[in-house]
């Protein structure tokens, strides 16, 4: 059982998928950060200076905290939109290297051919 553990996890997914989970609360922070002290302060000169993470309503006792739930919609679409263009990306540096490697493919066929065409000459 533990030999069967240690080759689970010395899968490269299983860490490639450690490390992002790393990544991602890391770069969490940063986006939150980036939403509280730059973006809501600069959609609040817009909109009359409101604090989005203090905007509350109040119904039959019970609080309603939008401003948060804002704040928490305004880093989610920071978040996927930058892991949009690091997709965007990645996609298309592998369609670049796809590209490469299906140029070089007809010349290696090319090159075959040349090749056996030589070989029947020689016989």
């Amino acid at each position: 059982m533990i030999k069967e553990f240690k080759e689970f996890i010395s899968r490269g997914n299983v860490i490639d998928l450690a490390v992002g989970v790393i990544i991602g609360g890391a770069f969490t922070t940063i986006v939150k950060s980036l939403v509280d002290y730059l973006i809501n302060p600069f959609i609040g000169l817009f909109v009359g200076g409101i604090d989005f993470s203090e905007l509350v309503f109040k119904v039959n006792g019970a609080t309603f905290k939008v401003g948060s739930f804002l704040n928490a919609v305004i880093n989610f679409l920071i978040i996927a939109f930058v892991v949009f263009l690091m997709v965007k990306f990645v996609n298309k540096f592998l369609i670049r290297k796809k590209e490469v490697v299906a140029v070089a493919a007809p010349e290696v066929k090319l090159l075959e051919e040349i090749r056996d065409l030589l070989k029947t000459q020689d016989k």
